[in-house]
C-alpha cells in the first residue's frame, strides 16, 4: 500500500504525463499541483514508486513516466469518474435523445458521441442475436409473390429480410404463417430452439414445405449472422503523440482490421462492469501497445451490446471512464422510460378491450 503522500504524487505524475506526454519532472509538479511538498521531498518519493515498480524512468530525461502497474493503480484507487462538464452532458442529452427504431442505432448514436467527447476510436457491437427472446415474428405480404418476415426481439433488436417465391402466396396463407411461427416461437431464445426449425413447424401443422422452407433457412441465417462492428474516430487516435512510430501505427489499423480480435475484445470482461485493460494485461500479444475500456451495456437481464474504447496506454482515462458511466446511465433511463411507456400502452389497451366487451356483452343481453 502507497501512503497519502506517495499516492498524491503519483496521480500528480500520471495527470501532468496524460495531459502533455512528457517526462513528468519534481520541479514541474511543485510548480503546478500546490503539493506543499519541497522538490527534494517529492524527488525521493519518485525515487520510491519508481523503485517499487509504479513510475519508469525515461533515457532522454531524468523524469518520470507511469509504468503499467502504476497506471492500474490510478485507475484502481485514484481515478476522479465525475470529469465530466455540464456541456458534455448536455451534448450526450441531446445525442441519446434521438428517436430511433431499433437498439442497434442507439449504439451506434453512443459509439460516435463517446469518440466525440474522449477523441478517442470506439468500437461496439450490438446484442448478440443468438442471446434475444424471440418477441414477434410479423410476416407481410408486400406483392403476390413477396413476402417481408420481421423478427423482434425482447431486447428491441429488428431483423428482417424478404423472401421472394415462384408461385403466389394468399393473404390468408400469410395469417397462417403469421399464427403458426408464433405460437412455436415466440417466447423462446434463438439459441435455444433444440430441434431444427422444419420439425416445430411440420409437426404442428402440414402446410407447403415450398413456402415455409425459405423462411425458415432465412430465420437461420438471422441467428447465424455475424456480428457488426461500428467504429468511430481512428483518425482522431492518429493524431495523438504514440503515432509518431509507423509501426504502432501499422499495428493499430491492423487490430482494427481484424474483426474477430475486436469481437474477442468487446465480449470480454464481465456485464453490466467498466473493464480497463492496460499494455500487457491484454491477452493478445497485438495489444500489449494499448489500452482498452469497454462497458457492456444492458437493462435488466438483456444484453444491449458493448462499446469500448482502445487507444495508447498514456490514455485519459478519468474522462473517458466519466463520459462512458454517464452515457451507460442515460441510455438505461431512456430504455427504462421506453419499456414503462410500452407498458402503459398494453395496460391502456387491455383496459380499453375490456371496457368493449362489457359494452358489447351488455348490447348482447339488450
Amino acid at each position: 500500500m502507497l501512503d497519502d503522500r506517495k499516492k498524491k504524487i503519483l496521480q500528480a505524475v500520471i495527470d501532468e504525463y496524460i495531459n502533455t506526454a512528457e517526462p513528468v519532472s519534481s520541479g514541474a509538479l511543485v510548480k503546478k499541483y500546490n503539493l506543499k511538498y519541497s522538490s527534494a521531498t517529492v524527488r525521493n518519493e519518485l525515487a520510491e514508486l519508481e523503485g517499487k515498480g509504479y513510475l519508469d524512468k525515461t533515457h532522454t530525461s531524468s523524469g518520470r513516466v507511469p509504468s503499467e502497474k502504476g497506471y492500474r493503480f490510478y485507475v484502481d484507487e485514484l481515478i476522479k469518474d465525475d470529469n465530466i462538464s455540464l456541456e458534455e452532458i448536455k451534448y450526450i442529452q441531446s445525442k441519446l435523445g434521438t428517436k430511433v427504431n431499433e437498439i442497434e442505432d442507439l449504439t451506434k448514436i453512443a459509439t460516435t458521441t463517446l469518440s466525440e467527447i474522449t477523441h478517442y476510436t470506439t468500437v461496439s457491437i450490438g446484442p448478440k442475436a443468438q442471446t434475444q427472446i424471440i418477441q414477434e415474428i410479423k410476416f407481410v405480404l408486400l406483392g403476390s409473390r413477396m413476402l417481408m418476415v420481421v423478427i423482434v426481439t425482447d431486447s428491441g433488436l429488428v431483423k428482417e429480410t424478404i423472401i421472394k417465391y415462384n408461385e403466389d402466396i394468399t393473404e390468408s396463407q400469410v395469417e397462417t404463417l403469421n399464427n403458426l411461427f408464433n405460437s412455436k416461437l415466440k417466447g423462446k431464445p434463438l439459441s435455444k430452439i433444440d430441434k431444427p426449425m422444419e420439425e416445430y413447424i411440420l409437426s404442428e401443422i402440414k402446410y407447403s414445405i415450398d413456402v415455409i422452407k425459405p423462411i425458415i433457412e432465412q430465420i437461420n441465417k438471422i441467428i447465424e449472422a455475424e456480428e457488426n462492428i461500428y467504429l468511430e474516430g481512428a483518425n482522431k487516435s492518429l493524431e495523438l503523440p504514440e503515432f509518431k512510430s509507423l509501426e504502432l501505427v501499422k499495428n493499430f489499423v491492423n487490430i482494427l482490421d481484424e474483426k474477430d480480435l475486436m469481437i474477442d475484445v468487446l465480449n470480454s470482461g464481465l456485464a453490466k462492469d467498466i473493464n480497463v485493460y492496460i499494455g500487457d494485461e491484454n491477452e493478445n500479444e497485438q495489444l500489449k501497445d494499448f489500452s482498452i475500456v469497454t462497458f457492456k451495456h444492458s437493462v435488466g437481464d438483456k444484453d444491449l451490446g458493448t462499446i469500448g474504447i482502445i487507444g495508447p496506454k498514456r490514455m485519459n482515462y478519468s474522462k473517458v471512464i466519466s463520459v462512458m458511466k454517464y452515457i451507460s446511465k442515460k441510455m438505461n433511463m431512456d430504455l427504462k422510460m421506453q419499456d414503462n411507456t410500452e407498458q402503459d400502452n398494453i395496460e391502456q389497451d387491455d383496459v380499453k378491450q375490456d371496457e368493449n366487451r362489457t359494452e358489447d356483452d351488455k348490447n348482447n343481453s339488450n
